[in-house]
């Protein structure tokens, strides 16, 4: 069989992967300079960033793909724990490490409230059953189907779930203090969502974050990247980059020719589409094979965009962790501007990360490599005058916390956010991390993994499982065997 597949993110790379490992020819097709996709790199003026996901939680998940693919994760990359995984700043200018040590992290939270280890603990045995549940029984189902979803020990569980009950409510009826629900809070900012609204089923982020830990691989999140590339070159798939199709040429009911534009065309056989799955049905596919129409994708609920800052320093930062989340401003507050009243935040949020407190090899010696980012609504304005805005609130936020100078040691900049996730990934609304996981677009109901046209499926975020590394690549995966389970 000859695959060709649209894009080269982890669900590209995932599919490229598992079709090659069986014998067919593969090709990728990636419009970029480089694999990778949201999770490209660039250097600088001695700094190294990774463009996009900083945050490397599931580890079993991708050694299991690994596995699946009859690979060993530690043959490519090693990965090191982070001990504090993460660091919190609150309005009061306190912080908190959140430690790795379950037990460490217990007594933390007796220092937030009375119990609160106890309760800490509960949580995350119930947020346990929603992982194991959530990662074996939905995250490979294609979602063509009611029927994938009968499964006797989701029923066994259906009621420690809590697909009926929000986040928020669960949070709030277990803990009195404001930074533990904020703690526990955090992972969902980015299902796209207010927590109130995301169901408990989500909880399960949490036993990842606090029981399975926050990991980096040695060399970056883009040591992930390069091991997938490595593999499908090793067995035959070939990549072509600066290559953005731009059309599909169409017999019947199947694509016969990928179109580059300029005249030149590709006959294919069967195509994987990784690519943004609104552009890519919008705009390549022809409308008279198109499930969706603009009305439907105007109606999705997504996940935010994010106004994304990469900086280089010319001195040591103290104070900060190699991941620190800045809730020294209302959370709630924040969520409504990005879901509520779509707009830029009055007083945002922000994750800054500094990966020169682990690895070395990213900034020059003495130096240090911030990445920093505020989570916003998908398709606002965006414009320099709003980015240099927004790096000047940042930059005094941390200056404040940490008691220290930046602003004057940044040596290097770049911003990145709606305009470029748009230019660069044909992003729909310059979205970042895909559909919300509203309980409405959950599973079955996301958009449908396979085309109206017979050799064309979909994978990546915004179709099954979802967003997040883990789900992306799961994505390619069964992306992957539907193809092989076609006929000619």
């Amino acid at each position: 069989m000859n695959i060709d597949i649209i894009g080269s993110g982890f669900s590209s790379l995932a599919a490229a992967c598992f079709l090659a490992k069986q014998g067919h020819q593969v090709e990728v097709h990636e419009k970029n300079e480089m694999a990778g996709g949201r999770a490209r790199t660039f250097e600088a003026e001695g700094f190294k960033f990774d463009m996009g996901p900083s945050w490397y939680w599931m580890p079993d998940l991708i050694d299991q793909l690994f596995a699946d693919l009859g690979e060993n994760r530690e043959d490519y990359f090693k990965l090191i724990r982070l001990d504090p995984s993460y660091k919190v700043f609150w309005k009061d200018k306190t912080a908190s490490n959140l430690p790795a040590s379950i037990d460490e992290l217990y007594a933390l939270f007796d220092t937030l409230e009375p119990d609160g280890g106890k309760k800490l603990e509960k949580f995350i045995a119930d947020a346990a059953i929603k992982y194991k549940v959530g990662t074996e029984k939905f995250l490979d189902k294609p979602g063509l189907k009611y029927r994938e979803l009968l499964d006797i020990e989701v029923f066994k569980n259906f009621f420690k779930l809590d697909l009926f009950k929000s986040v928020e409510k669960d949070v709030c009826n277990r803990f009195s203090s404001e930074k533990a629900r904020t703690i526990l809070r955090f992972p969902v900012l980015f299902l796209g969502e207010m927590p109130q609204r995301i169901p408990s089923l989500y909880t399960l982020m949490n036993f990842a974050d606090l029981k399975l830990g926050t990991w980096y691989p040695e060399g970056g999140m883009s040591q992930l990247v390069l091991a997938l590339k490595k593999i499908a070159e090793q067995n035959g798939v070939v990549f072509h980059f600066d290559s953005p199709v731009q059309s599909f040429i169409c017999d019947e009911q199947k694509i016969t020719q990928l179109d580059f534009g300029n005249g030149k065309t590709k006959a294919v056989e069967h195509v994987i589409a990784g690519a943004d799955y609104n552009f890519v049905e919008q705009n390549l596919v022809p409308k008279a094979f198109r499930r969706y129409d603009e009305a439907y994708w105007d109606k999705r609920k997504m996940a935010p965009s994010s106004l994304i800052y990469y900086i280089g320093i010319n001195k040591k930062l103290k104070g900060l962790e190699h991941h620190n989340l800045f809730f020294d401003e209302d959370l709630m507050e924040h969520g409504k501007f990005i879901y509520d009243n779509p707009s830029w935040p009055e007083q945002p949020l922000f994750y800054a990360s500094v990966t020169s407190k682990t690895d070395a090899e990213v900034a020059p010696e003495g130096s240090e490599n911030l990445f920093l980012l505020i989570p916003i609504a998908p398709g606002i304005e965006d414009t320099p005058e709003i980015r240099a805005k927004y790096l000047d609130i940042l930059i005094k936020r941390i200056e404040d916390q940490t008691n220290q100078t930046v602003k004057e040691h940044i040596v290097y900049q770049r911003s990145y956010c709606i305009n470029d996730f748009k230019e660069d990934y044909n992003a729909y609304k310059g979205n970042a991390y895909g559909l919300a996981n509203t309980l409405m677009q959950t599973a079955n109901l996301k958009p449908k993994i396979t085309s109206k046209l017979k050799n064309l499926v979909y994978c990546g975020q915004l179709t099954v499982p979802g967003p997040g590394v883990p789900p992306a690549l799961i994505s390619g995966k069964v992306a992957a065997k539907l193809t092989m389970n076609k006929k000619k």
